[in-house]
């Protein structure tokens, strides 16, 4: 394509996408917001018109980076979550306000992360967090207050659930005080933000290759989970949506099974199968064992478990679930063979990969309320090593931005890899 038309195109896109939000502002200063349930599948979310998308579009203009300009409005155009992360109570209660509001003028709904619980990632690369469960609950609080009477949509604590105190290593959590403050945190952050009358709320629970069925299952339901809305799957990772669909659906119904099912199930969540091991498989316990996490096609002994041991309970007796499909349109990232001695860490900024389902909360699945992109692309997971004992990522061949930071080659790869293909929301 010859420069002069990538340029056009560029600037066509740039300014549909200036033009779409002055009027989807006028619009929604002329009509108030309808009552009703906050997510629906005629829920539309809020597109912020300065995000870093639309920065970095303007920059790759600027450059004359046309083709990558283009792609950049396009992302833009599309709706992402915001992180609050740290500040004081009445600093996250003015900016979640502000957010509130902001979406409610132009009559949409913001999707909003917490992720300040004390002690978050294990100290890793998403360190940080509030300094003690007192300071963090005054700060759930004034999250809360912030959000009021609006509409939100709130994804509560990534990892924060999946990787407990007692998960960080040995003597990080002898006694096991940290991981009953941690569940009983996250518990108070469900029940309080979920105390506002239109908010959505979905506890974090992993993804589908990181905790077994049954270990998930009762941690959400000691986490407080049935005072919310539901759970999260695939926060900031690339797993395929049909797998964590698939894996959400057990967790579900193993919720049901150990809290509403047969009598002798009760509290029984260790019972229900996983993606790692089914009794209903044969050869199940034997090197030969049928369930392979890493092949699906062998999780049908996973749905036979089910079907015989929970039946099909109503949609509206399970716990529903939101999928991140940011970055997993190309699916999970597979290192070549050999080439690391240690954990690659597949879900950290893996490389080549593209963004998945558009957000939509019609996704056409009775228990997936929404396709969301919770991890704003193009923001880096940390500065990964692949565990080779250095400071460069030996994929990148850099010291990667550390998490949270805007890398735009990243934000390119992930635009251009798009699946399906991106477009512009109009």
């Amino acid at each position: 394509m010859k420069p002069r038309s990538l340029r056009r195109r560029a600037t066509a896109a740039l300014a549909a996408l200036a033009a779409c939000a002055a009027l989807t502002a006028t619009q929604g200063q002329a009509q108030a917001a309808p009552a009703g349930d906050t997510l629906t599948p005629a829920t539309r979310f809020y597109v912020d018109p300065h995000s870093k998308a639309a920065e970095q579009a303007l920059t790759d203009l600027g450059n004359g980076d046309f083709a990558n300009a283009v792609n950049m409005a396009k992302l833009a155009s599309r709706p992402q979550a915001e992180w609050f992360t740290e500040g004081t109570p009445d600093e996250v209660r003015a900016e979640v306000r502000s957010l509130v509001r902001k979406a409610r003028v132009v009559n949409r709904t913001p999707v909003l992360v917490a992720y300040n619980v004390p002690g978050r990632d294990c100290s890793q690369y998403s360190s940080g967090g509030a300094a003690s469960s007192a300071a963090y609950r005054q700060w759930i609080d004034a999250f809360a207050a912030g959000i009021g009477d609006g509409k939100a949509v709130v994804v509560v604590e990534p990892d924060g659930l999946a990787l407990l105190p007692s998960d960080c290593g040995p003597g990080v959590d002898p006694t096991g005080e940290l991981t009953a403050a941690r569940v009983a945190d996250l518990a108070y952050a469900v029940r309080t933000i979920k105390s506002k009358a239109r908010t959505a709320v979905y506890l974090d629970a992993g993804n589908v290759l990181w905790r077994p069925v049954g270990d998930m299952a009762r941690r959400l339901l000691d986490a407080g989970v049935q005072d919310g809305d539901g759970f999260a799957l695939n926060v900031s990772n690339t797993h395929p949506t049909d797998h964590n669909a698939r894996y959400g659906t057990w967790i579900a119904k193993c919720m049901w099974f150990a809290t509403e099912g047969p009598e002798h199930a009760r509290g029984h969540t260790d019972w229900c199968a996983t993606q790692y091991y089914s009794s209903a498989a044969p050869n199940d316990g034997a090197p030969g064992n049928a369930v392979d996490s890493a092949d699906p096609a062998t999780w049908r002994w996973t749905d036979a478990w089910f079907d015989q041991s929970v039946g099909t309970p109503s949609n509206d007796a399970l716990r529903h679930f939101v999928i991140d499909t940011s970055r997993n349109g190309l699916g999970a990232w597979t290192p070549e063979p050999g080439k690391y001695t240690g954990d690659p860490e597949i879900w950290c900024n893996a490389p080549g990969r593209g963004l998945g389902p558009r957000p939509t909360a019609d996704t056409g699945v009775p228990l997936v309320d929404a396709y969301l992109w919770i991890k704003i692309p193009g923001e880096s997971d940390g500065s990964c090593t692949r565990n080779t004992g250095g400071t460069i990522d030996p994929e990148y061949g850099i010291v990667d931005p550390p998490a949270g930071t805007w890398w735009p080659d990243q934000a390119h790869t992930l635009a251009r890899n798009a699946a399906p293909r991106l477009t512009f929301d109009r």
